[in-house]
């Protein structure tokens, strides 16, 4: 299914081969290191707002039209790109003088999460929903401006040899983070209930400790070293003319391309029926009759060692075929996935079964995002405007799990769970058909003559 490329197009890059030993030697280089800490204070946050904060208000018997309407507390992943420019040019009060840009940014935007996840905590999801969907925006928000500016420190401050050992190491960490606020949360959460903790207490107890968590982040921002090169900001220039010019010539310069439109649309649509669907998987396996326990345990647990196994089978794939060819793969079996869900919903409670579906989702999910992640990094065209491209992209990619995601809780309260997931694999179709045109319009030539 791939179109007339050169044998080689779409396939990412390969590094020298050093040996064995000196590929593992690059994970214990203390800027590697650094990037690792940082990959988990950015996977911290996402389950926070997400799927444990579902688990909690599952647990609490919110409707499922209102806990669906939660995805929108997502919104800031979607429109980080309009203060990705700003968190460039400026310098935090203080910590940037004492710290640098980049780790004053670092240090600030860790501690307002820290103190989001708190208040979020202490919050009662049945008689201040809007305190609790508040709470949700707050932490949200200073996770898409980590996001950006981790991303930046990364780019900047790894050796180009360095760059596939510290996004492998990043990814791996983020995904234990995501662990430890989804699972570790909901474990921590079910023992304090065992040692007879009050039940209006627990989830506070548990949000404390996530924002405990942060700490991670926190000190691997203080031992890190300032990126070297990085441009002063004269305090002569006029710095919003700056981040005006910035922001128009990064969007303008992508805007201008054949098929921008279809390309932006495909960004928004392809992970749209893994989002659809993953909005309610912890609501979904509370509500068939699985406990705490089983969902850590399986949905988080198992799911976590399936997601690693499928993260370097997708990154195997992305390098063995042609760009267009792997996401036809990861769009196919994304689709397929979602129906194992509705084979669940038939069986109902049993573990081996839960398991199987877990591992299928999971492990098809992360070729997905694999694959998808090095499909955005090659749209990402003239250096200088690297940064701001990518956070525009990700942001469209988070449109799905965050406005077109939102009303889920209606579908599945009309349509019931089997013809809930069969409905979520076919959102996949407008992404295949965009796919299949851009396709044909040769767009993947394009991309891997502009990498070439």
């Amino acid at each position: 299914m791939s179109d007339a490329s050169p044998p080689d197009a779409g396939r990412l890059p390969r590094e020298e081969d050093d040996g064995f030993l000196a590929s593992l030697a690059v994970y214990l280089r203390p800027r590697v290191l650094i990037v690792i800490l940082l990959g988990f204070s950015s996977g911290l946050p996402l389950a926070l707002s997400g799927a444990t904060l579902t688990i909690w208000m599952a647990e609490a018997r919110v409707d499922l039209a209102t806990i669906g309407l939660f995805a929108l507390v997502g919104v800031p992943y979607n429109f980080k790109f309009v203060w990705a420019p700003l968190v460039d040019a400026l310098d935090v009060p203080l910590l940037g003088r004492w710290l640098g840009r980049r780790r004053g940014w670092l240090v600030l935007t860790q501690l307002l999460l820290a103190l989001a996840v708190v208040w979020l905590g202490f919050q009662d999801p049945v008689s201040a929903p809007w305190h609790v969907a508040f709470g949700a925006l707050l932490v949200a928000t200073a996770s898409a401006t980590q996001d950006i500016v981790v991303d930046a420190f990364r780019v900047e401050s790894l050796e180009v040899r360095e760059q596939a050992a510290g996004m492998a190491g990043y990814v791996a960490a983020y995904r234990v983070g995501m662990l430890a606020s989804g699972a570790g949360v909901v474990l921590l959460v079910a023992w304090f209930e065992l040692l007879g903790v009050p039940h209006v207490d627990v989830w506070r107890y548990g949000y404390f400790a996530a924002a405990l968590m942060v700490g991670v982040g926190l000190i691997a921002s203080l031992l890190a070293r300032e990126p070297e090169g990085g441009p002063v900001i004269s305090h002569d220039v006029n710095v919003f003319r700056r981040i005006s010019e910035t922001a128009i010539g990064a969007f303008g310069e992508f805007l201008s391309r054949r098929n921008a439109l279809a390309i932006l649309s495909f960004v928004v649509l392809f992970k749209f029926c893994d989002a659809f669907a993953g909005v309610l998987t912890g609501a979904f396996v509370i509500d068939i009759g699985f406990d705490k326990a089983a969902y850590a345990g399986i949905v988080k647990g198992v799911g976590f060692a399936a997601a690693l196994l499928g993260g370097f089978a997708g990154g195997v794939i992305a390098r063995a075929l042609p760009l267009s060819t792997s996401l036809w793969v990861a769009g196919l079996l994304q689709m397929a996935s979602n129906l194992v869900f509705s084979w669940q919903a038939w069986v109902g409670v049993d573990l081996g079964a839960l398991t199987l579906t877990i591992v299928v989702e999971n492990f098809t999910g992360a070729i997905g995002t694999v694959i998808f992640v090095a499909y955005i990094s090659a749209l990402c065209g003239a250096r200088a405007h690297t940064a701001t491209q990518y956070a525009l992209l990700t942001a469209l990619a988070a449109v799905g799990r965050t406005f077109l995601a939102s009303g889920a809780g209606f579908v599945a309260e009309e349509t019931g769970w089997i013809a809930f997931f069969a409905v979520t694999a076919l959102a996949a179709l407008p992404g295949l058909v965009l796919l299949a045109y851009l396709q044909a319009r040769g767009h993947f030539r394009e991309v891997a003559a502009e990498k070439a």
